[in-house]
Parts: C-alpha cells; sequence; structure tokens
C-alpha cells in the first residue's frame, strides 16, 4: 500500500499558523455490538491445559458500580485543578455484564499503603469524574491496561458534567465512559478518544516553498463549535496561533502516569500481561512468565491470522537482556542441578523442562507446549501428581513454576566435551605516539590495579603491547621480575609462551604492578605511529587457544591500520565523508575489505569476545575495525581526541562499570517457538552461521539482542504463543550453564485486542535496529520512507478497523501507541538512523554499533532524553521530575540536566540565581565561569553541589557509563549541539518538530484511509 505524499525531512516545514482542530486519542476500542469481542469474564491461565492450573493466590479485584445509564448532558462547573470539560476522560473499565467476575490484574495486593489503590466506584448515575493533570501530559486518565487494572483514585476531584457538543445529534455519546443502555450515536469518538471537533476558519495558510500542509478538512462552521485548549478563543481571527504542543501526547506524562498506576509488585502468573513500562520502577513476582527486565515483547496478543498481522503493520518481535540483573529486592534467578542427568528436554524440539510442559499419564510422561510431542520422563526425575494434575514437587523446582532459571550444563554441552577452564582477561594496549602523547598509556597503568580489582581473585589475567611489534609479558609469581616477549613478524603471529602470560589475578599482583610501573617508561619516548591492530587481536586469540580457555580481549587502539607489513591494512575513505545523507553512504559505512570479518569469525570460534576502546585523533574506520566486535559480542567504545587528564575519569569509570558486569563467555543462543510462529531476523553484536543458533564470544548484562517473529502458520485464539529463550554460556568462575528465559503470550482474532496489548518502547527499540540493519543495503531516504509507512499503516489500520466512527478531520491514536509519531520522530532525527555529512563516517558507524546493542531501557533515554530542572523551585534532585524535551521549556533563570545514556549535559540559564552558580561552581557572575575545561563539578562546600554531583553519579550508575559532563551556558556555541538533543523542536537541519511531523503523519494517514 502506498502512502500519498512521501515524506522528506529535508524540506523547509513552515510554521503552522493554525491549530489542528481536533486530536483524538483512544486507549479503548468501542465495543459496540458486532464490532469487537468482549474481554473473557476471566483471566487467562498462563498455561491453560489440564492439570496446570496455578496455585498463586490473586490479589483483590475491584469493579465498578455500573449506573442504570447516563444522566442528562449539563453545563459543566468549573473544578479547582481540573481539566476543561470540553476534553473527556475514558471511564477506566470496559463493560461487563452482570455476574462476570473482574479480570485479574497481575499485581500482587499491598498491605495499608498501596502504591496503586483502587479506584473508587463512580456514582450510579451521571459520567465519571476527571482525574488532576498529570505534570507535561494531556490531563486524561489512562484506560486500564489488560487485565482490568485501575488506577488511582482522582481523590478531592468532585464528578463533573458533560458538556454537550453543539451542533451534533443529541443521541450521541459524548460521554466517553462505557456504553451501559446502547452503542453510541454516531460521530461519538471511542471511548479513551479525546474528541477536538473542527472549530471554525481553523486550516493553516498556504504552505512555503519547500514545505507542506497538513490535510486538515473543512468543519462545520459556526457558534456551535466549542473552544479547546490550545485553540484560538472565540472571535480570533483565522492563522494566528500555532499548533499548542502542550496539548499533544506527552512521553512525560505517559511515563509518570504509568509509574503512579503500575509501580510496586508485577506478578507474572498470567499469560499475555502487558507489563509496566521501562522508565516505571517496580518489583517482579516470577510466576512462571519470565521478568520484563529479560525479554519483552512488541505485542502481548498475537494475531491468530498471519493476514492481520500483515495489515496492521505492527511488528510482531521480542527483546532479550539474556544476562540482565534482577532488581535489588527481586529475589536472584535459581541454579538447578540435575547431576550427570542434565536438563530434562522434549524429544522432539529440544525445549528444555519449564512451566510449558504437561505431565500425563501419571506424571510418567510430559507432552511439550511448544511442538505437541510426547515425551518419557526420566526415572531419575519422576515425581506423583496431585490431584489438579501437577506435579508434587512443582514449588520445589524453579524450572516448573519460573520463568527464568539456570541449569548447570553437563559435558556434553561442554567445548570438546571438556569442561571449561576460568575464562581470561587480556588488556592489549596500543602504545604508538598517539596513545603516549595523549597520556592514555600511564593513565591505564596507573589505574590497572583498581580495575582489576572487579574481577574475582582467580580470574587469569594477561597483558599484550603492540605498535609495529607485538609484546606478550611474563608475569610468573615466581620470577623477579616481569619478561616482556616480543614477536616481530607480525604476518605470522604464534604464542610465544607457553607459561606465566595468563596468570590469577590474587597471584600475580605484585609482578602486575611492577609491569604497570615499566610499561610508561619503556614506550615514555617512542616515535612509532603505525599499530597493528589486526596482528594484536590475532595474537589475543592464540593465547587464549593455547591455554585452551574461552575470554575477552580489552582493545585500545589509536591509528587507523596502515602499515604494509601488517594484514588489515585500510585506506583511509574520510573524503567520502560528503555521501553521507546520499543514496551513497553505505560505501562509507560497509567495511572495505573482508579480513577483519574473518578475524571475529575465528574469535567466536575459539570463543574469544573483543571490546574495542578507540582513541582516535583522525579517521580510523570504525565501520570496517569495528567489525571485530560486532561479530564477537563486543561493543566499540570512542574516545575522540582523548585527554588524560580531561577524558582520564571517563574511561577508568568505563572500564570499572564493563569489568563488573555479570558476563558469560563462548554463549550460544537458540530462541523457540510454539507451532504457528518462528524467528526470523536477528538484530544485535552476534555471528550467526546457520538460521537459528545465535553465537557469541561473550554477552554481558548491558547488551541486548532483538528477534523477530512471523508466522508459518494459522494459530488458534485459546491456545496461546509460546517462546523459550536459551542461553548456554560459560560464567565468569568457569561453570557451564543454560539460562532459560519462558514467554507465554496471547492469541486475539480481533484487531483491538492486539493494539490494546501493543508495548511502544519495545516496537520503537526494533524498528530502529531494523532501519540501520537497513542501512547496508538501503538508501537513507528509502528508510526514512518506509519507518514513516509503516507507522501510518498501524494508525490507519486502527482507525478503521477499530476505531468509532468520527469527523475525518479527528487524528485518533490508540492508547497503547499515543507516542508512536513523538517517537518515530525521534528515531528519525537521530544521527545514528539519519547522519548528516554534520558528522564524520566514524561518528555515524560508532553510534550505529552503539544502538545496535542498546536494551528498550537504553533506547528509550536516547531517542527521548531525560530534562529535568536541577535549579530553582521546580527543582527535586531526590525525587527528579523530567519535563518535555523542548526548548520551550528552558528558563533563562534555571539551570537543567539533559541526558541521553551517552551523553550528560548541564544547560545554565542567563539570568540563573547568583547564589545557586555560587554554591555550585564559587562564582557569583555566569560571565566569570569558564565552562571549556569543565568536565566534572568541582567540589564545592554546599548541600546543593553535594546533591547535584550526587545526582549525576547516581545517573551514571543507572546508565552503567561515565558520561562525560559538558556545561553549557545560554547562548554559547555548545548550545547548538545541545539542541540536537531537545527532540520536539524542529532542527538546524530540517527534521521536524513533534508538531509538525504529527500534521504530517495525519496527512499520510488521511491519504491511506482515502484509498
Amino acid at each position: 500500500m502506498q502512502v500519498a505524499g512521501a515524506y522528506n525531512p529535508q524540506q523547509q516545514l513552515p510554521n503552522l499558523t493554525q491549530q489542528i482542530n481536533s486530536l483524538s486519542i483512544n486507549g479503548q476500542p468501542q465495543q459496540g455490538p458486532g464490532q469487537v469481542k468482549q474481554p473473557p469474564p476471566g483471566p487467562p491461565q498462563l498455561f491453560p491445559q489440564q492439570g496446570l492450573q496455578s496455585n498463586v493466590q490473586q490479589p483483590p479485584q475491584f469493579q465498578p458500580a455500573p449506573g442504570p445509564g447516563y444522566r442528562p448532558p449539563q453545563q459543566p462547573q468549573p473544578v479547582p485543578g481540573g481539566f476543561p470539560p470540553q476534553i473527556q476522560s475514558q471511564h477506566p473499565f470496559p463493560p461487563q455484564s452482570a455476574g462476570q467476575p473482574p479480570q485479574a490484574n497481575g499485581y500482587a495486593p499491598q498491605p495499608q499503603q498501596q502504591s496503586y489503590p483502587p479506584q473508587q466506584p463512580q456514582p450510579q448515575a451521571g459520567p465519571p469524574h476527571l482525574g488532576p493533570p498529570g505534570p507535561g501530559g494531556y490531563g486524561v486518565q489512562s484506560p486500564p491496561q489488560p487485565g482490568g487494572y485501575m488506577g488511582p483514585p482522582n481523590a478531592g476531584y468532585p464528578p463533573q458534567p458533560q458538556q454537550p457538543i453543539q451542533g451534533q445529534p443529541q443521541g450521541a455519546n459524548y460521554f466517553t465512559g462505557p456504553p451501559v443502555a446502547g452503542p453510541p450515536g454516531p460521530g461519538a469518538p471511542a471511548p479513551g478518544q479525546y474528541g477536538m471537533p473542527l472549530a471554525p476558519g481553523q486550516y493553516p495558510r498556504p504552505p512555503g516553498p519547500g514545505g507542506y500542509q497538513p490535510n486538515l478538512p473543512h468543519a462545520p462552521s459556526g457558534p456551535g463549535v466549542p473552544q479547546y485548549p490550545g485553540m484560538p478563543g472565540a472571535g480570533a481571527a483565522a492563522g494566528t496561533k500555532r499548533l499548542d504542543p502542550d496539548q499533544m501526547p506527552s512521553a512525560i506524562g505517559v511515563m509518570q502516569e504509568d509509574q503512579q498506576s503500575r509501580g510496586g509488585v508485577f506478578q507474572t502468573n498470567q499469560r499475555g500481561l502487558l507489563p509496566p513500562l521501562v522508565t516505571t520502577k517496580f518489583l517482579v513476582e516470577d510466576h512462571g512468565n519470565a521478568s520484563p527486565r529479560f525479554v519483552r515483547s512488541t505485542m502481548y496478543s498475537i494475531p491468530a491470522q498471519p493476514d492481520m498481522l500483515k495489515q496492521t503493520a505492527v511488528p510482531f518481535a521480542i527483546v532479550v537482556n539474556p544476562l540482565d540483573n534482577p532488581a535489588r529486592d527481586e529475589q536472584p534467578i535459581s541454579c538447578v542441578d540435575l547431576g550427570p542427568m542434565g536438563p530434562v528436554r522434549c524429544i522432539r524440539c529440544k525445549a528444555y523442562m519449564s512451566p510449558l510442559m504437561q505431565f500425563i499419564d501419571g506424571g510418567r510422561r510430559f507432552q511439550c507446549l511448544l511442538c505437541k510431542a510426547t515425551t518419557e520422563v526420566p526415572p531419575e526425575y519422576f515425581q506423583h501428581l496431585d490431584h489438579q494434575g501437577q506435579r508434587v514437587d512443582k514449588w520445589e523446582r524453579p524450572e516448573l513454576c519460573k520463568g527464568t532459571y539456570e541449569f548447570v550444563a553437563t559435558m556434553e554441552y561442554c567445548r570438546n566435551n571438556a569442561l571449561p577452564k576460568e575464562p581470561a582477561f587480556i588488556f592489549v594496549l596500543d602504545v604508538s605516539y598517539n596513545n603516549v602523547k595523549s597520556g592514555l598509556v600511564n593513565l591505564l597503568c596507573s589505574h590497572m590495579k583498581s580495575l582489576l580489582e572487579n574481577l574475582p581473585s582467580h580470574t587469569p589475567v594477561g597483558f599484550i603491547t603492540y605498535n609495529s611489534k607485538v609484546h606478550f609479558y611474563n608475569i610468573d609469581s615466581s620470577l623477579a621480575q616481569p619478561q616482556m616477549v616480543i614477536v616481530p613478524d607480525v604476518a605470522d603471529m604464534f604464542m610465544p609462551l607457553l607459561k606465566g602470560f595468563l596468570v590469577p589475578r590474587a597471584e600475580a599482583i605484585n609482578a602486575i604492578d611492577n609491569l604497570m610501573n615499566q610499561i610508561p617508561a619503556m614506550f615514555h619516548d617512542t616515535k612509532e605511529t603505525d599499530a597493528v591492530l589486526g596482528p594484536a587481536v590475532q595474537a589475543g586469540m592464540e593465547a587464549l587457544k593455547a591455554s585452551e580457555r574461552v575470554g575477552k580481549l580489552l582493545l585500545f587502539h589509536s591509528t587507523l591500520p596502515s602499515s604494509d607489513l601488517a594484514p588489515g591494512k585500510l585506506k583511509n575513505r574520510e573524503g567520502d565523508r560528503r555521501l553521507l545523507g546520499t543514496d551513497k553512504e553505505k560505501t562509507v559505512l560497509t567495511p572495505q575489505n573482508t579480513y577483519y570479518n574473518n578475524l571475529g569469525q575465528e574469535c567466536v570460534g575459539a570463543g574469544v569476545a573483543v571490546e574495542l576502546y578507540l582513541f582516535n585523533n583522525a579517521y580510523i574506520d570504525v565501520a570496517t575495525i569495528g567489525q571485530v566486535a560486532r561479530l564477537t559480542g563486543g561493543a566499540v567504545n570512542k574516545y575522540q581526541y582523548f585527554q588524560a587528564d580531561i577524558d582520564g575519569p571517563r574511561i577508568i569509570g568505563d572500564l570499572a562499570y564493563h569489568l563488573s558486569r555479570p558476563v558469560g563467555f563462548d554463549a550460544v543462543m537458540r530462541v523457540r517457538t510454539s507451532t504457528g510462529v518462528r524467528p526470523t531476523d536477528f538484530h544485535g553484536h552476534f555471528l550467526m552461521q546457520n538460521t537459528t543458533d545465535v553465537e557469541l564470544g561473550a554477552i554481558d548484562a548491558g547488551k541486548a539482542i532483538a528477534v523477530e517473529i512471523k508466522h508459518d502458520d494459522k494459530l488458534t485464539e485459546d491456545e496461546g504463543v509460546f517462546i523459550q529463550i536459551a542461553l548456554l554460556y560459560t560464567t565468569i568462575f568457569g561453570q557451564r550453564r543454560l539460562r532459560l528465559h519462558n514467554l507465554a503470550l496471547n492469541t486475539c482474532g480481533q484487531m483491538a485486542d492486539l493494539y490494546r496489548n501493543c508495548e511502544l518502547d519495545t516496537i520503537i527499540n526494533f524498528l530502529a535496529k531494523q532501519a540501520v540493519s537497513k542501512s547496508i543495503d538501503s538508501t537513507p531516504q528509502a528508510i526514512k520512507e518506509g519507518v514513516i509507512a509503516r507507522c501510518a499503516q498501524m494508525l490507519a489500520t486502527y482507525r478503521k478497523q477499530c476505531a468509532n466512527p468520527s469527523m475525518p478531520g479527528q487524528l485518533i491514536l490508540p492508547e497503547c501507541l499515543k507516542l508512536l509519531p513523538l517517537y518515530v520522530n525521534c528515531v528519525l532525527k537521530n544521527d545514528a538512523v539519519a547522519g548528516t555529512q554534520e558528522l564524520t563516517p566514524d561518528d555515524r558507524s560508532w553510534m550505529m554499533y552503539n544502538l545496535m546493542t542498546m536494551g528498550v531501557g537504553q533506547t528509550v533515554h536516547y531517542f527521548y532524553p531525560k530534562l529535568i530542572p536541577v535549579s530553582g523551585p521546580t527543582a527535586q534532585l531526590d525525587n527528579p521530575l523530567p519535563i518535555r524535551c523542548s526548548r520551550d521549556k528552558l528558563s533563562e533563570d534555571s539551570a537543567y540536566i539533559l541526558e541521553t545514556g551517552i551523553y550528560l549535559f548541564l544547560w545554565i540559564g542567563a539570568s540563573v540565581n547568583p547564589d545557586w552558580l555560587q554554591n555550585i561552581f564559587g562564582v557569583s557572575n555566569l560571565a566569570q565561569l569558564n565552562v571549556e575545561p569543565i568536565t566534572e563539578l568541582p567540589d564545592v562546600n554546599s548541600d546543593e553541589s553535594l546533591r547535584l554531583r550526587g545526582f549525576i553519579r547516581t545517573l551514571r550508575t543507572e546508565r552503567q557509563r561515565h558520561m562525560r559532563l559538558t556545561v553549557v551556558r545560554q547562548r554559547d556555541k555548545m548550545e547548538l549541539v545541545m539542541n540536537r538533543f531537545l527532540v520536539e523542536d524542529r532542527t538546524s537541519d530540517g527534521h521536524p518538530s513533534y508538531v509538525d511531523f504529527l500534521c504530517h503523519m495525519h496527512k499520510e494517514i488521511r491519504g491511506l484511509l482515502n484509498q
């Protein structure tokens, strides 16, 4: 299906002179007769098979008292702190018949003070009351999540009578509660929609050259059309106001609303239960479904028919963080050791024992819910069944009652059928001129002892340095001094040391101290500028192979590999920078040879991962050399123009975070699904040599993999979709383990159920990674048009198939996807997807590598950064409240933190309080503040300074990255850089603002509907 009017972000978009006169956000599609299937009377079981009933106590349910009907419309009374009566709130419950029990919500009941208290029943007659506005949000109460979960009560806000919409039939249901006495009249918004009829004369002026005009229809004119927030008042001249961005769906409002309503305990005892947002602080109780910290799906109700999924264009994918950590107050992951027997598996599909298995024949056999095959239970694993058909030891075995758990693997799961040794870490340091001059060599050597304390004491470590040659070091504790062994022939690399290269950290601590003192002295006056990257990687790999270990190389490199004497020589492609943003940019973003790809594959075969730390002052071809990290499961970290005195804390902090993360070595991941669907495409850093096995030299808690899943057959609505993710890996202590994540999803036959159970943050993560993956074989314009077309199709299909009939000028968005236009616009203007010639090819490639390893929690802040007041009356550093990411929200008399997970800015307004400046920087005038050298706040003895420095430390800990602080004074040149991250605004290179993009999406949707 073609989209009318291809979107060109380089067009000059004129300021809109009028309002979009109608904006409707639909939370729950209309459930009138013959339209949408009613929800089931009770909660779906996690595994709806005979004998698998859950014994988990369900929390108490709350149900509103339905009124006998609607009270006739009345004139509204003003309510302090309330909302204009024209913006109506959806009743928080789907209609239920008398006698039907409400759906379970999956949340544990909280004693005394609840973090999500039940809503008070509504009056017997009349509409529901409106809640208080959320900061930066619409001020409209959100609909319930699947399972009938209720938000907090709006205490203190009495019910508001409804405003009749003049000029419309009085029989129409303009009140957005559930219909009790019949379907709504024509033109009424579906439940949850924010109906904003068109006002007279509210149309944009003709667009200027190169601009576009939102395709808004003519509206009924005359005095009968009410006014709404953001619209010109009565009698105002048409064309005198822009659309008010504050009336658009707010990411901050959605996040805060979800925190208020869904923060607390999330139980995974239901199949297909939509989890809280990743930005919400909550605790998980694992009752058979994997925690959303480990795996999230783009949708939790899967269409039974493949054509339905294709028609909606909503992707079906999961994003997996297989080694992520449970939250501090959550239970640790259980490890099961079944001895020589090993894990029990399905005889056909090889799925591992899980809650997805149903025991039959008195417990002698089990049926797999993935492939339906029946397998004999090993005698040593046999246990009797109780009167409900469940094993009597179910609650004693994590693999039968948990969604996530581990098995100790037997030798058949090990490399060469031998139990592994402890993995090793090898530090590979470029000691050429650039790294010595910048101070990096001295910095790393002086901090090596403290960095190694992040590793277990028995972890083997080794050290290699290189320039035009490669140097190995013998750190055997029996030697008086460390010994250097040089391999001059870098074209034929081998391991010259048979003993003393890899030594447990605790045993070699004195030798390591001596070596770290000697290396800076040995190379302090070097003139060598060559650094043979390829042979250095091969040296580390050969060292691990010779010791029969797997492990990780931490490689610190500074220059473009250009030596004629070493393999892997690269040419300088900096001149091709002009191709970025054009149809030929893929020639700059793809590797210029296959050497580093082949080297990466060889490393994976040896169980070796490579983490690249780059310290370049010029072009280094990140696109090519980064392949070694990408294929092995590593990452690319870039510190351009590095200076030890300025950037030292950043690299040391990043290394400390990296070394302290949970990590799995020599890993293989496989995704198994129930019949009817299958995994097809994978996005991340790994190697795939077949269609099923994801191979990784290593994977840590900070890396995620996205997996697209497609239908290969029709599904049935009652069975559900089941997914099992198995990660086979070696722990840092040398134990071979299997980590299992099990996810049970619903199936549906109605589009409304699909849209009601979408997870937008995961959708955006997947779409962004898919766009980056396509950049190597497509053009930037085609990628952007494809993303916009898909977004438009998602919303147009909802409007056509699920929403109530309404005026053509209304933009109707499903509740779960109401931020889709905002987030898609953020993706399209992000440098990883939309790099322009303002970027270098190295920067663009680095951002692409970064994005491909991000989990859902990381991409949320990467695409929509946090903007937080840190001075003035709105500053609350103990409980920071972000504001909308727009320059309009910056006040001259305040200061703000802007963080993306990679960058960290402190913006200071020109009229900021001098006392705040004195307390933070020790100066009383902004003109006295020299911001250029500041990368850390000075140690000023004041309460404000302590709080702000503590807040920045907390941000860095949460992001697991030592983000460099950049201080920006209002009207400084660095403001132009920071402005690129104020994502609701128009950018200097022509990418539209949120409001302009929303107008364009409205035009695209109408084009699809008119086809």
